[in-house]
């Protein structure tokens, strides 16, 4: 009697494994096949409105009347590696017949997707840095620190932050295949070493270190315009009189104006930039962290996971326009006016 109930018992057990690992199954091919539309729906969303969001950035960035600004210098340099990143990560990623990422079954478009989109999208994150670095040395009273920010040195900043950025990712070049064996991610990383690598580096250099800065910078800035003000002179009530050094205060306040404006824009930038690469570092974090240590479903389920804090990061570098519309007021804006008309004058003029 104990032999027959061990053998049903023993029986049961390799039923229940076996209902177990095909439900397993099922849901694993369930996940992937969310994916697959994830990346499609979700993406095509993200690079119609972040392609056309970029684009109206640089023509409203590049107006006479703005781009004098340093600021708006850096804006309209993270526009541009943002238009980048987002054409060559999304677009071989949109395949509409179901059979999943081009860059997954092609070597070179896997290789030269991942160098370009990590690169650009390192250099749009550490841009928006310099940003708040910007901010904060032209809020100072300090003149050595203005000088920093001038429009030569700015310029000299952009060009050392997009070198660096390409100097760092150029073993992307090197850890990337496409049609990664045992890896639901077919265009990644060969090796494990590769995937430390390239996940600490993501985790830490493109989202870690420049938030940190972001937020001291921010803070320093937010600190000395609550000092400035607080240490206004009231000046006593005249008699108006038309004087030419009118003219030249006249244009200090609109200075001033836009650059409050840009504060602000910065300001929200930054929140939605945290909000929306945060967590793709703990996400990179977590797969260095527990590499070899998962099963096929836990690997899906941090594929997907992947996935949509990838499509997070594509929306944070295309949001640009939308957070300047909302949120920078009459300068940004007025810009938009202005250039609607230019285009009408030269669609009247041929």
């Amino acid at each position: 009697m104990e032999r027959k109930e061990d053998f049903f018992t023993s029986t049961d057990r390799l039923n229940s494994s076996i209902s177990s690992s095909t439900l397993d199954e099922n849901l694993n091919q369930q996940l992937k096949t969310i994916i697959i539309r994830i990346n499609f729906y979700f993406g095509i969303i993200i690079y119609f409105f972040g392609i056309l969001g970029n684009t109206l950035n640089i023509l409203i960035l590049s107006q006479r009347s703005l781009r004098s600004n340093t600021c708006i210098m850096i804006f309209l340099a993270s526009s541009i590696t943002g238009i980048i990143t987002i054409l060559f990560g999304l677009t071989s990623r949109m395949v509409p017949d179901g059979s999943g990422d081009i860059a997954d079954r092609v070597r070179w478009i896997c290789k030269i997707r991942a160098f370009i989109v990590f690169t650009c999208r390192s250099a749009t994150f550490w841009l928006i840095m310099l940003a708040t670095f910007d901010r904060w040395a032209v809020s100072s009273t300090n003149p050595r620190f203005r000088q920093l920010c001038s429009t030569k040195n700015v310029l000299r900043y952009i060009f050392f932050i997009i070198i660096i950025s390409i100097i760092i990712h150029c073993q992307y070049l090197y850890c990337y295949e496409s049609d990664v064996p045992k890896s639901d991610m077919k265009c990644f990383n060969k090796n494990v070493v590769c995937q430390i690598v390239n996940g600490l580096l993501f985790a830490i250099v493109t989202i870690i270190l420049p938030l940190i800065l972001i937020a001291i910078f921010g803070l320093m800035t937010i600190l000395k315009i609550r000092s400035s003000r607080s240490h206004v002179i009231p000046v006593p009530t005249v008699i108006a009189v038309y004087h030419p050094s009118q003219t030249v205060d006249h244009q200090q306040r609109r200075f001033k104006r836009t650059d409050r404006h840009l504060f602000i824009i910065l300001f929200v930038q930054v929140i939605l930039l945290a909000f929306l690469t945060i967590p793709m570092a703990v996400q990179q974090l977590y797969i260095t962290i527990t590499t070899d240590k998962r099963s096929n479903l836990q690997e899906t389920i941090s594929n997907l996971s992947y996935h949509i804090t990838l499509l997070m990061t594509y929306t944070a570098t295309g949001m640009q326009f939308y957070v300047n519309t909302l949120s920078g007021g009459r300068v940004f804006r007025k810009a938009i006016i202005d250039l609607r008309q230019l285009i009408l004058q030269k669609i009247i003029c041929r």
